[in-house]
């Protein structure tokens, strides 16, 4: 979840919470009402070169270890791009620095043609249309599964505009349609905190969607799945394959086997290898630091 939507969560329950005080004249704020704003960043991601996503040379280190040196990667629109490499290859923090979460010493680091996401804060990579997902699952457990796509809608989120917001019928069929593609339908009256670990998963991404990212970056999405709930993540990923661009870091082969076209394999911060899966697991230097004999 984004730390923009985490506020947001965080902003509706403080609207819940005036829209009780109101009652009784008492706020806060001494019976005025707080506002909060969304930075709003028009324009479309250029790319026309071919590229929604692009890395060059990108070095960052902490207290002298390189954790990234010098990465180069480039992604393409609506591709599906796995990403598998050792403990300490860098993987995490190639998503910390896309997202802004950690700043490189030196490097490019572009969203499309023309964003240099070196100059955004991470609330406003969120914005431009960059969405991530950490392993552990991180939704509104006390809400359901319509109030947690509800409150991910991109809509504002101050006080009084969240005391008396009402969806429109354009917002509901979206909202019905990310349903539909989480398989979550049968579910959206559940709190949140009575789903299995896999519906969590994908109700985290269905919030994501309801932001409608152009990137999403997903950080092993079906550790502690189980098989059913694998096979049924692998048919949504390739369902928003082509609609969205997909980085996923994965250690599960068989997954990736199922939902990838091109494999990264990331050692010491660096691309070691690229290519198909089978590509790369015949990859001797892979064999040798990742996948074992």
């Amino acid at each position: 979840m984004t730390p923009d939507l985490m506020e947001q969560g965080a902003q509706r329950v403080q609207a819940r919470q005036a829209a009780l005080a109101l009652h009784t004249g008492q706020t806060e704020s001494g019976g005025r009402a707080a506002g909060f704003s969304r930075l709003n960043t028009p324009g479309e991601v250029d790319v026309k070169h071919g590229r929604i996503l692009y890395l060059e040379n990108v070095t960052v280190s902490f207290d002298g270890f390189k954790a990234i040196n010098q990465l180069s990667l480039d992604i393409a629109p609506g591709e599906l791009r796995c990403i598998i490499g050792p403990n300490g290859a860098g993987k995490t923090t190639m998503m910390d620095i896309i997202t802004g979460k950690t700043r490189p010493d030196s490097g490019t680091v572009f969203f499309g043609s023309t964003m240099d996401l070196l100059r955004y804060t991470e609330p406003q990579i969120a914005q431009l249309g960059i969405g991530r997902k950490f392993q552990k699952p991180t939704v509104f457990e006390q809400l359901t599964v319509f109030e947690n796509l509800e409150l991910a809608l991109k809509t504002h989120k101050g006080v009084r505009a969240s005391m008396f917001f009402r969806l429109d019928s354009a917002q509901r069929d979206r909202l019905a349609d990310v349903l539909l593609t989480i398989h979550l339908s049968a579910d959206v009256a559940r709190l949140a905190g009575t789903l299995s670990h896999g519906q969590k998963q994908w109700l985290e991404i269905g919030m994501l969607l309801m932001q409608d990212p152009k990137l999403l970056l997903l950080d092993e999405p079906v550790a502690g799945m189980t098989d059913e709930e694998t096979e049924r993540t692998a048919e949504l990923f390739l369902s928003l394959k082509g609609k969205h661009s997909l980085l996923v870091v994965e250690h599960d082969m068989s997954f990736i086997n199922t939902i990838s076209d091109i494999v990264t394999v990331l050692c010491d911060g660096s691309v070691l290898a690229q290519g198909t899966l089978a590509q790369v697991q015949a990859d001797e230097r892979v064999i040798e630091v990742y996948l074992g004999r």
